[in-house]
């Protein structure tokens, strides 16, 4: 049976991630995103065909979220070496482009795993986005099949739900009472 994540605190994770130009490299743990809430998504791999179209939709919707207070994180199984070679190829050539927010490598699956998220049999992630709250509590969670691409709009509107302190209806918006 699989363990519920949500309403607990986040596994912890440190991994070694490339900037969103490919620039630079770094190291990112949970732990910095204490004090804000953290948007963090897993796909599958670098240079497939539903995956940049995820990633592309998050990065341009980046100032929607940060009015949010609210950082983003990609992780794959990728290196940080193919991360930046994505990054850094042009679109036209089949790569990323630069994104508004760093791309972390779970090399070792060990984050996929502690997520749940990862497909053992096939070495990749399940589309798992999270949303951790700024005290380290995972309060949502939403994976999908690797054929289907996630909602943006869906997530922020989630968001906004979590933030607004309240219980929330079925379909509530920004805006909307809370009950």
């Amino acid at each position: 049976m699989a363990e519920r994540l949500v309403g607990k605190q986040a596994p912890d994770f440190t991994m070694e991630t490339v900037s969103g130009d490919g620039k630079d490299f770094g190291k990112v743990s949970l732990s910095d995103y204490r004090g804000k809430w953290l948007v963090f998504f897993f796909y599958p791999l670098d240079f497939t065909f539903v995956c940049p179209t995820e990633i592309t939709a998050l990065s341009d919707a980046a100032a929607d979220f940060a009015a949010l207070d609210t950082e983003i994180l990609g992780v794959s199984i990728d290196s940080i070496h193919s991360h930046k070679a994505w990054i850094t190829t042009p679109k036209d050539l089949n790569g990323l482009g630069p994104v508004n927010f760093p791309l972390a490598s779970d090399i070792t699956k060990k984050v996929a795993s502690d997520y749940g998220v990862l497909i053992e049999e096939e070495g990749v992630a399940l589309r798992g986005l999270f949303i951790i709250d700024p005290d380290g509590e995972l309060k949502y969670e939403v994976v999908n099949h690797n054929d289907v691409g996630r909602s943006v709009e869906e997530t922020l509107r989630v968001l906004q739900a979590l933030q607004s302190g309240g219980l929330c209806a079925m379909n509530w918006k920004p805006g909307d009472k809370n009950l």
